[in-house]
């Protein structure tokens, strides 16, 4: 029973750390730095935590202790993860979970390494879920990091919890989770500015498997991969994101036909929302690159508003599926749209 149970367990450590080795991606300085720009003015006086970074091998903590003394911080935290059967997640070479504090220069010499700045063992494996981590993300003003998308949810949810500022990467499709896009409906989480759209190259350790052809190995024998759909995610505000979206067209009826199973207009592309329209509008999901809080409000998504076809159609007049939006085809049948966010105009000067 014993030998069961201590299998068991090794071999939910084993899955555990090939998930974590999936999402072991290093990000590039030049991506954190065009980010990271746009919110110098928040940084001043606060602690920055970076909690699944190794100070060994992170581009995070480079940018942050590089420019510790120009953004004004008062510390800087860096821990990263190390499970317990021998895999490595977050460092090079490593038999241990570690983390580094750093709170600046002493004098005008150059920056110093991890190692001179003194780098701490963890007692457990490191995962930010653990009550190590908590406690130094207790500590922290700002979280900045790409954590483990497969665990992107349930990372958002802690930081919500404590209440943190932060800036992180996730794939764009974590706004169809319904937990994130309450969020974002909410205005506690948007899109950062740097990234619009496209894929984002990212180092990996040299023992990743390479199954996509978007790959490379440079002069240095080091892996590179492309992903897809990367976003960087926020609750630091930003001057762009409330930039008036110009709207031209005008409304029109057969270009903007109504839902059959939610009272709204269907608008296929965000450049489309027409001017002279107030009631509820269908859009993509890529209109939160233009999302203006002061200009829209979010009612919802088809997921959460759409009623069910079963209750208007007859069988076999429509596509099955999840809850998506319908539109006629004017021959008795409907056809099922992609996932669309619902918004509204706001009235000049409401807030609500």
């Amino acid at each position: 029973m014993t030998q069961r149970k201590v299998a068991t367990s090794r071999n939910r450590d084993f899955q555990q750390a090939k998930k974590a080795k999936m999402d072991e991606f290093y990000t590039s300085l030049s991506d954190i730095e065009l980010e990271l720009l746009h919110y110098s003015r928040h940084f001043e006086g606060k602690v920055v935590y970076c909690n699944c970074d190794d100070p060994r091998a992170s581009n995070f903590f480079r940018y942050f202790s590089e420019n510790f003394e120009e953004l004004g911080l008062r510390k800087l935290i860096t821990s990263c993860y190390r499970s317990q059967n021998g895999e490595l997640f977050g460092q090079q070479n490593s038999e241990q979970a570690v983390y580094l504090e750093y709170t600046g220069r002493k004098g005008r010499g150059d920056i110093p390494s991890p190692e001179d700045i003194g780098i701490k063992k963890l007692t457990g494996d490191g995962d930010f879920r653990s009550a190590e981590s908590i406690a130094l993300l207790k500590q922290a003003d700002i979280v900045v990091t790409n954590p483990p998308f497969s665990l992107f949810n349930e990372y958002v949810s802690q930081l919500i919890e404590h209440d943190k500022k932060f800036v992180i990467i996730g794939n764009m499709n974590a706004v169809t989770y319904n937990s994130i896009f309450s969020l974002i409906q909410n205005n506690q989480i948007w899109y950062g500015p740097s990234i619009r759209s496209g894929d984002r190259e990212f180092r990996v350790p040299n023992d990743y498997p390479i199954t996509a052809s978007g790959f490379r190995i440079d002069d240095d024998g080091n892996k590179f991969i492309r992903v897809k759909g990367v976003r960087w995610f926020t609750n630091l505000d930003y001057p762009s994101r409330h930039e008036e979206l110009k709207l031209h067209k005008s409304y029109c009826p057969r270009e903007n036909p109504k839902y059959a199973n939610f009272d709204a207009i269907e608008v296929g592309k965000t450049q489309n929302i027409p001017r002279d329209y107030e009631g509820p509008m269908g859009v993509p999901i890529t209109f939160l690159d233009k999302f203006n809080p002061d200009q829209f409000r979010i009612l919802g998504s088809s997921k959460t508003l759409s009623r069910p076809m079963s209750k208007i159609a007859k069988k076999d007049t429509y596509q099955a599926g999840g809850p998506r939006f319908y539109l006629p085809n004017g021959d008795g049948t409907y056809r099922r749209m992609y996932e669309r966010i619902v918004i509204q105009k706001r009235k000049q000067g409401s807030t609500d």
